[in-house]
This record gives structure tokens, C-alpha cells and sequence, in this order.
């Protein structure tokens, strides 16, 4: 009872208990061997029952729920052992909530298996168990293909390593001359060595036109100490780049295959791509050997790399983490929120302890934040933002600053289909000034005073 007579709904009264959310739930607790499962103590004899890994055993779990009359499970998400029980539960027709391990934390005390998974069917009944968000099943199958990619694209960048450590070892600084040892000019001069060129002039006539340094400065960045093992070194670290070259171009074919079954929600020749707009002299690394830009417009609808910042690997990277549905997040608050983009205000007592945004590992809000870094010095108004911002609070937050306001930007776009316009990098700057000016007149008025603001060096007309 409040103090005014009345019940506080969802709240237990004094000798009373939680009310029940959900009669016919499950709680599994994940294994790498065995699972256990608690079911409601009054639908079977023996209701924690432990089962194997196998997929006949995943079968017979679901089974044995079905017969218990559970409709829903909640489970750990426990490294990957929790993909194959969810996805069979799910063809039975469950509805399963993966919960993070971290929330659902068991009392101080034994811990065990059979407590595990009773604690976590006790939790869901009671409807104090809230699911990680997961995409649609096409979604995850594009996420699985991008993210082996990722990988691919980590373990080519490691012998990218050994290729300069063996350059070194051999004194040869090619990577002091060149932007990348990995680019025309470098993969050129590298291969020639392996064939067996050591005329440092030779080697430095393979320079392409737009590469900075002058061949003779090159040539002298090439004369070193040709020892066989790190010349055997190198040959092996360009092998395997090359090969997982070639394992990225045969993962993007397969993808591009896959995005074709995807359904289209624009048709590309009737309402063909706007214009590309100019990214900078720089080429981006890792590019994708299929147009994933015309793919990603054709199944999304809207042409996101109009945003500045995100290219089409990166809107790749979003979408595969949030799917192609914006229903999923009712409210751009809520998207935000999701990514853990905005302040996670803690207050104690009625003071705010703490703003800073909570950590999450989000691979989508990585990809937002990558794309904020890059305008630290763009021509465009969210350059302008994004500096404004670092000058105040230094570049981490304002790396944050400028993803909150990417992700908002994107989720616009993407529940109304409207095309990005560029306001001008002067854009947030001088609607800071108006600001600032407003709120300097206001705190003048509050005074008694009239404010008469005007540009130095300049008399009252």
C-alpha cells in the first residue's frame, strides 16, 4: 500500500509474491557438453533435466518442452554454444530470449548447473528477463558472411606486419617512402625482390606518378642487406596476403550471391543511385570486390552512404548488425540507446553521479564511431560539429558526439526513405553563436539590463 491507500501495480505486497508474466516458461542453462533445463515443477516428475549437445539431443529437449506445455525459453548467451538450441527451439516454434549472462547473475552462494538454469526459468516467469535483440534469420546469414570477412580481412593484416618486419629486418624502409607498403608501387617493388631484383635504382623506376617521393629517394630507402632467411620470410607473407585476398574476393562473391535473394525494396534501374559523392584522394583499404553500394540500396531502400562519414563497408557493417527492419527500434531514442550512444545518466540521492555512455560491445555502434572519426577534417557541417565539440571536450567525446548524431541521422533516413542534405561546415557553428548571443541577451534581461550586442570595432548606429 502507498501512503495514500492505493496498490503500486507490478510491485509484491508484503507476504505476497511477484506476480507470474509467464506461466509456461523454460530456463536453460548453456554448457559446451550438456545443457540443463528447468521446466515449472508441476509439468513433469523430474522437472531439471540435463541434456547433450548433439543434435539428436536437441531435438528430444524439444520435445520433452513441448510435452511440458512451454511456449518460452530463456537462455545465456554463452560464447557460440547457444546458436545451435536456439535455432532448433525456434523451429519448434518457441519463442526463445537470449539474455546476457551479466544481467541474470546468481545469488551469492552454491552455484551450480541445475541452480542455473531454475534461476533463470524463476526470473522469466516473472517476466525480469528482457532478450538481446537479434535480427531476422536472412539477416543473420548476411551478418555470419560479413563477419567471416572481418576476419579474413584481420589475418591479411597481419602479414602485412611480417612483410614490414622482414623489410626491416633487411634495412629496407620502403615504408618511409610510401603511404603503404601495400599499394601499387609497394606490392610491385616487393614482388620484384622476390624475383630476385636488388638494384636499388631498378626497383625505384617501378614508382607509380602520384607517389610523393622522388625515385632517387626511394632508391635509397632500398639499399639494405639481402640476407636469405628474411627474403623467405617476406616471400611467405606475400603468399599468404595474396591467398587471403583471394579467400575476401571468394567471400564477397558469395555474399553478392546471397544478396540477391534478398527481396529488393527499390529497383536500381528505375531510381538509379545518386551521384557518389567525392570521399578524398585517399583510397579506402579493404574495399569489396562486388558494388555493394547498388546491392545495399536495392535491399535497404535508401542510399545511406549520402551520409558523410559512412561509406558502403560501413552501412554493410550496420545493417548486417540491425537488419533491414526499423520497426525493431520504435523510437530514434531507443536506437541510440541500443547502440550505447547516448549519456547513461546514474543518479543516487537525486545527484547525478555519473553521464558517461555504458559499455557495450556493438559492432554497429564501432562502425558509427569509425565514421565520426573520419570528419575530423572534412569540408561538411558535421565536420564542423565534430571539431566544435573536440575544441570543448577533447576528440573521445567528441568522437561520441558526432555517432550519436551519425546514428540519428541514419535512423531518419531509414524510416523515411528522405535523402541526406549537407547543411554547410558552418551550419552548427553559427547555430552555437545564435546561442550563445540568445542566451547572453536573456541573462541580461533577468539583470534589469538591456543588451545591446554588436561586432567589435564597430560604433552604435
Amino acid at each position: 500500500m502507498t501512503r495514500y491507500g492505493r496498490k503500486k501495480k507490478g510491485v509484491p505486497q508484503k507476504g505476497g509474491s511477484f506476480p507470474i508474466i509467464n506461466n509456461n516458461a523454460a530456463g536453460i542453462d548453456i554448457g559446451s557438453e550438456e545443457h540443463w533445463v528447468a521446466v515449472p515443477e508441476d509439468r513433469d516428475e523430474n522437472p531439471v533435466r540435463p541434456f547433450g549437445c548433439f543434435t539428436a539431443d536437441l531435438h528430444a529437449m524439444a520435445r520433452w518442452l513441448k510435452k511440458c506445455g512451454v511456449t518460452t525459453v530463456a537462455m545465456e548467451s554463452t560464447g557460440v554454444y547457444w546458436i545451435p538450441p536456439f535455432q532448433i527451439l525456434e523451429e519448434y516454434g518457441f519463442e526463445v530470449k537470449l539474455v546476457n549472462a551479466r544481467h541474470v547473475k546468481n545469488v551469492p552462494g552454491r552455484k551450480s548447473d541445475i541452480s542455473d538454469c531454475q534461476w533463470l526459468q524463476r526470473l522469466h516467469t516473472y517476466g525480469l528477463l528482457s532478450g538481446s535483440f537479434r535480427p531476422d534469420d536472412q539477416i543473420c546469414v548476411l551478418r555470419s558472411y560479413w563477419r567471416h570477412r572481418a576476419n579474413l580481412v584481420r589475418y591479411a593484416a597481419d602479414h602485412i606486419q611480417h612483410m614490414q618486419k622482414a623489410l626491416t629486418q633487411m634495412n629496407l624502409h620502403l615504408h618511409k617512402v610510401l603511404v603503404s607498403v601495400t599499394g601499387v608501387t609497394g606490392m610491385n617493388i616487393i614482388r620484384a625482390i622476390i624475383a630476385g631484383e636488388r638494384d636499388p635504382r631498378r626497383l625505384a623506376l617501378m614508382r607509380e606518378p602520384g607517389v610523393k617521393n622522388t625515385s632517387e629517394v626511394i632508391a635509397k630507402a632500398l639499399e639494405g642487406d639481402y640476407r636469405q632467411e628474411h627474403l623467405f620470410a617476406l616471400k611467405q607473407a606475400v603468399e599468404l596476403y595474396d591467398f587471403y585476398h583471394r579467400q575476401i574476393e571468394a567471400c564477397d562473391s558469395e555474399m553478392e550471391r546471397y544478396l540477391h535473394t534478398i527481396e529488393a525494396k527499390i529497383d536500381p534501374v528505375q531510381n538509379p543511385l545518386p551521384k557518389q559523392k567525392k570521399r578524398g584522394k585517399k583510397p579506402i583499404g579493404n574495399q569489396s570486390f562486388i558494388d555493394l553500394r547498388t546491392e545495399l540500396y536495392r535491399i535497404s531502400g535508401v542510399d545511406f552512404t549520402q551520409i558523410p562519414g559512412l561509406d558502403a563497408l560501413t552501412v554493410q557493417t550496420i545493417l548486417s548488425e540491425i537488419g533491414l527492419d526499423p520497426a525493431k527500434f520504435p523510437t530514434e531514442k531507443r536506437f541510440v540507446s541500443w547502440l550505447g550512444l547516448c549519456p547513461n545518466n546514474r543518479i543516487t540521492g537525486g545527484e547525478v553521479k555519473s553521464t558517461k555512455t555504458r559499455k557495450t560491445v556493438n559492432r554497429a555502434a564501432n562502425a558509427f564511431r569509425m565514421g565520426a572519426q573520419t570528419l575530423a577534417n572534412s569540408n561538411v557541417a558535421l565536420g564542423g560539429f565534430y571539431r566544435r565539440i573536440r575544441s570543448r571536450l577533447g576528440s573521445p567525446k567528441a568522437i561520441t558526439a558526432t555517432a550519436h548524431k551519425l546514428a540519428r541521422i541514419f535512423y531518419r533516413m531509414w524510416t523515411t526513405g528522405q535523402s541526406y542534405i549537407d547543411l554547410g561546415k558552418d551550419y552548427y557553428e553559427n547555430r552555437y553563436r545564435e546561442r550563445v548571443l540568445r542566451n547572453i541577451t536573456k541573462r541580461a534581461k533577468e539583470l534589469g539590463y538591456d543588451a545591446v550586442l554588436q561586432p567589435i570595432g564597430q560604433g552604435v548606429v
